[in-house]
Formats: structure tokens, C-alpha cells, sequence
């Protein structure tokens, strides 16, 4: 058996309370979600003149241990795909938010 709906509010107050907590949740939620793009956006630049700098400096003879390229290297590729993953789980949200139906 199907349980009665619960009473459901009008529209106009719904809409009234929303106009009023939306906004500040919303600029939350954007800058949070915009400043993690960014964090990871600059972790890689960061990283990417690391090992450019790396790379000089064993080009050029001045690298006394070469591993520390090899981590430079390695630090960027994760850098690189931390940044990718959080792209594509962005991109897989927005696709999941267009399928709704209202």
C-alpha cells in the first residue's frame, strides 16, 4: 500500500524563503568550488617549474642527484592527474544535474 503524501507547502512561500538563503549558499558553493579548480590549477604550474627547473639544472651540469628530477617528474604527473580526475568528476556532475527531470 502507498503512504499519503505529507501536506505540501504553496509555491509562493517556498520561493519566498528560498530567494532569501540561496544566494549566500550559492556564493559559498562556487567559491569553494572554484577555488579547489584553482588550488589544483596552481599546484600544477607549480610543479611544471619545478621540474623545468629540474631539467635546466641537469641539462646544464649544475643537478648533483638526478633522482630528485625523477620525484620533480613524478610530482607533476600527480599533480597533472589529480587535476584531471577533478575535471572529469566535475563534467560527470554536470551531466547528472542535465538528466534531471523536474
Amino acid at each position: 500500500m502507498i503512504s499519503p503524501l505529507d501536506k505540501i507547502s504553496p509555491i509562493a512561500q517556498v520561493g519566498a524563503a528560498d530567494k532569501t538563503e540561496q544566494p549566500e549558499k550559492a556564493d559559498r558553493s562556487i567559491g569553494s568550488f572554484g577555488s579547489i579548480f584553482q588550488s589544483a590549477i596552481d599546484n600544477v604550474i607549480a610543479t611544471d617549474q619545478e621540474k623545468t627547473k629540474m631539467e635546466y639544472q641537469l641539462a646544464v651540469g649544475e643537478l648533483d642527484n638526478p633522482a630528485l628530477l625523477t620525484i620533480a617528474s613524478a610530482k607533476y604527473q600527480v599533480a597533472v592527474d589529480l587535476l584531471v580526475q577533478l575535471r572529469n568528476k566535475a563534467v560527470d556532475a554536470y551531466s547528472e544535474l542535465t538528466r534531471i527531470s523536474l
